[in-house]
């Protein structure tokens, strides 16, 4: 597996997020707490993307394991930014270890993370890759499932799908086509955060004026809440919606309705049918 986060709020430093709290993305790269489904380490490669002021994001990937890049470090310590998503790998035993292969994967404003695998890699997914441009197959950062669903999720964002809608159906398609899939994603535009739990944890912290979402809560901040097995959670600064995915499975989310939270308020609002 692999482990990610994301990031609204005011500008820190990708140090505040990679390196210095007690149990930080790189932390988590050689001493994960959770890791499902194989692997006992992220050394498969890193990426993070972060936010200028205005403008697209920019990007920083490498094959290599997090801690031993210097540059990264380096570059955290000086670099601040208010939106920013990071991953460190777990690559699925043969599948490519390359740069390439390391999330983020990007277009426009769009960052998108992967944490899981498609089971039956690639057989199961066939009928859904083939309805993808041509184009878009012979252009996949990586043959691996990953830079699939990115190219599946992207697609539909292309077609003027919101992105809570493309990340939820295309989470729901892998589902059937690939059953026993991990598909936890996350999907940011730099203003707000779309997410999933399938298969593996995410854990939410809201503060005033900032949210971030992570594999594993990297501190003690009582804060700190896991998000439900089988949810959408779509999240700005100033509010976090949670709502069970409608992936056809119905042990993974039951009678459970969707719960807005906004800062100082919760409120219990709709089904799962409302969902996206």
């Amino acid at each position: 597996m692999c482990r990610h986060l994301a990031y609204l709020g005011p500008p820190v430093t990708l140090a505040e997020l990679l390196f210095e709290p007690a149990h930080a993305l790189v932390r988590q790269s050689w001493a994960p707490r959770d890791m499902r489904g194989g692997g006992t380490i992220n050394a498969d490669g890193f990426g993070v993307g972060w936010y200028p002021s205005d403008g697209e994001p920019v990007r920083y990937r490498r094959a290599q394991p997090i801690w031993s890049d210097p540059t990264i470090a380096e570059l955290a310590a000086v670099t601040r930014a208010g939106a920013v998503l990071a991953a460190v790998r777990s690559a699925t035993v043969g599948m490519a270890v390359l740069d390439g292969a390391a999330a983020p994967f990007a277009e426009g404003r769009w960052l998108f993370s992967h944490n899981g695998v498609v089971r039956g890699w690639p057989d199961a997914v066939v009928p859904l890759a083939a309805g993808l441009p041509v184009r878009d197959l012979l252009t996949l950062d990586a043959a691996t499932d990953s830079a699939l669903l990115w190219a599946l999720v992207r697609h539909r964002l292309r077609a003027g799908d919101d992105a809570a809608e493309a990340v939820a159906r295309t989470v729901a398609e892998v589902a059937v086509a690939a059953p026993g899939s991990r598909l936890n994603v996350l999907l940011t535009d730099g203003r707000r955060v779309v997410a999933t739990t399938f298969g593996h944890a995410l854990s939410v912290r809201a503060a005033a004026g900032s949210v971030l979402l992570a594999s594993e809560p990297h501190d003690d901040d009582p804060r700190w809440r896991p998000v439900p097995e089988g949810h959408l959670v779509t999240a700005t600064v100033d509010e976090v919606r949670m709502c069970p995915l409608p992936t056809g499975e119905p042990h993974r989310s039951g009678n459970a309705r969707c719960v807005t939270e906004q800062r100082g308020r919760t409120d219990d609002r709709g089904t799962v049918g409302d969902l996206p």
